[in-house]
């Protein structure tokens, strides 16, 4: 029998080349290391083809698996597609939903999810809990149906709904008040800062405006893969950080944070997925609910240029 390769290890492969790391796919696809590792080492002898260069910080394509990776993205897309033409032609909503979200509250989630199964019970669904850049990686390679993101189009691959406007404040711990409430951009940004790990975060494009278009470097002492993790360390007096506004509201009443004047910035809370499947039964039965959760949104993309 001839061996194949299947899209388990097609994913794996596209996330382990967008990630250029083994542990960061192996996480972000919810498998142990051990498996991605496997995945990625079939395709290649199967194909008698090295992928990519490792090296001891990272796995780096090799001009084959360049090539390939964007075959293999296309491949997984017309995966998708194939599905959604099966469930049109079976006229009824049923199948499995991936859907990638954040801890916080704001997504409104729950209300979604109970209101697509009441309306569609055969629909089952997988919660996975996604950064915004994790969360457009995962859209793009097919390893998520829907994703909640923080911020706007910004990908011509992928269709945009915004729901709400999440505003963030620059805070720091109380005991410093009278050196943040007083400080200029680059005095602040000279303070200890905790900041995403991930410099493709939402959040960067809000350090850009703050420090960035001035001309000013940010202290960076520590990272975070996860908010809680973060209020975690701004709790323990670690440094500053940008915080969403009703954690900085609670930090406030109960005296263990202070705010700058200087930094004050709003963000889109979106639901997005792959533009391709704007008539996908399932993407499109999640998008209707969440328009009733989320009265009047409308979608909205980039084009190339």
């Amino acid at each position: 029998m001839t061996a194949s390769i299947d899209l388990v290890q097609l994913r794996t492969f596209v996330a382990v080349a967008e990630e250029q790391h083994l542990t960061r796919a192996s996480e972000r696809l919810h498998v142990s290391q051990s498996a991605a590792s496997a995945h990625v080492r079939a395709i290649e002898e199967m194909l008698d083809t090295q992928l990519f260069i490792r090296t001891n910080r990272s796995l780096e394509l090799t001009k084959a698996g360049q090539l390939l990776s964007s075959r293999a993205r296309a491949l997984l897309h017309d995966a998708a597609d194939f599905l959604a033409f099966a469930r049109e032609l079976r006229g009824q909503v049923d199948g499995h939903l991936i859907v990638g979200t954040s801890t916080e509250p704001e997504t409104r989630i729950d209300e979604i999810i109970g209101g697509l199964r009441a309306r569609h019970p055969l629909v089952t669904f997988d919660l996975c809990a996604r950064t915004s850049a994790s969360g457009r990686q995962g859209l793009r390679s097919g390893e998520l149906d829907v994703c909640f993101l923080l911020g706007g189009p910004v990908d011509p691959g992928l269709t945009h709904y915004e729901l709400s406007r999440v505003h963030f404040r620059l805070v720091g711990p109380a005991a410093w008040r009278e050196r943040i409430e007083h400080a200029t951009a680059s005095e602040l940004a000279s303070m200890p800062w905790i900041v995403p790990s991930n410099p493709n975060s939402a959040y960067s494009g809000m350090f850009a405006s703050l420090f960035g278009e001035r001309g000013v470097e940010m202290n960076i002492v520590a990272t975070f893969d996860s908010p809680a993790l973060a209020r975690i360390m701004l709790q323990s007096g670690l440094g500053l950080m940008l915080l969403r506004e009703e954690h900085v509201r609670a930090g406030i009443q109960n005296g263990s944070l202070v705010t700058s004047p200087l930094g004050n910035v709003d963000y889109a809370l979106s639901l997005a997925h792959q533009a391709s499947r704007s008539n996908d039964p399932l993407v499109k039965a999640f998008v209707d609910v969440a328009g009733s959760v989320w009265p009047g949104i409308r979608p909205s993309q980039v084009t190339n240029p």
